[in-house]
């Protein structure tokens, strides 16, 4: 468990079927130009189907058991807010993954979003011993872009037609972090920036009171 004042990242589980599904339908609409889809089968492929809420959790589960993911839910407050995978962790001389996320329009703008990705990259860099992250965003979608924008994430360019997203292959930006860019921890950097839009008349960011670990 991961955790900065109210925001809080834990392991996805079964259970949390109800909570899921509650605010994923609720947010269709906010979701849906951003969500990962299948595309359409080949005459030679197999015919895909959009997996249940069990088969993805036991997925993302076997996946955490491989070593090549860390799946875990966001809660705000005590109540499950949204999703955020760290998936395609290669080890070797590599050592990076990449972070895809969710959120409740609900929450949104309330800095929920960079707190989660700054948890994650911390243990991503000081306890799982990755080396780099990166996230892919549409050019589109600008509030996910504000999150990594925020939180300095340095943009390396555009990958065409990169994933199938709401029904065709979509173009996305990639940003990325190692881990010698935030010798400090990002979750440090995010309160300083956090303190400075809170405080306009704060410019170093000093937060008022000690920070939340």
């Amino acid at each position: 468990m991961l955790a900065d004042g109210d925001v809080v990242l834990r392991p996805i589980k079964l259970r949390d079927q109800g909570a899921w599904r509650e605010v994923n339908r609720r947010n269709r609409d906010w979701l849906r130009p951003w969500e990962a889809t299948i595309p359409p089968p080949t005459p030679s492929g197999p015919i895909a189907h959009r997996p249940t809420y069990r088969q993805m959790v036991r997925h993302l589960r076997s996946e955490a058991a491989a070593g090549r993911m860390l799946p875990f839910v966001i809660e705000y407050e005590g109540r499950l807010v949204g999703q955020l995978t760290v998936a395609g962790i290669t080890w070797g001389s590599m050592c990076s993954g990449h972070v895809g996320y969710w959120v409740d329009e609900a929450v949104a703008g309330r800095g929920v979003m960079p707190a989660a990705v700054a948890l994650v990259v911390d243990h991503c860099f000081r306890t799982v011993g990755l080396h780099r992250v990166e996230v892919c965003i549409r050019p589109e979608n600008r509030p996910s872009r504000r999150v990594v924008e925020k939180l300095g994430f340095r943009e390396e360019g555009l990958r065409p037609r990169y994933l199938h997203i709401d029904g065709a292959w979509r173009d996305h930006l990639v940003f990325a972090l190692t881990a010698e860019e935030v010798p400090d921890g990002l979750l440090a950097r995010w309160q300083r920036t956090r303190a400075r839009e809170l405080d306009p008349q704060n410019p170093r960011g000093n937060p008022a009171q000690p920070p939340l670990n």
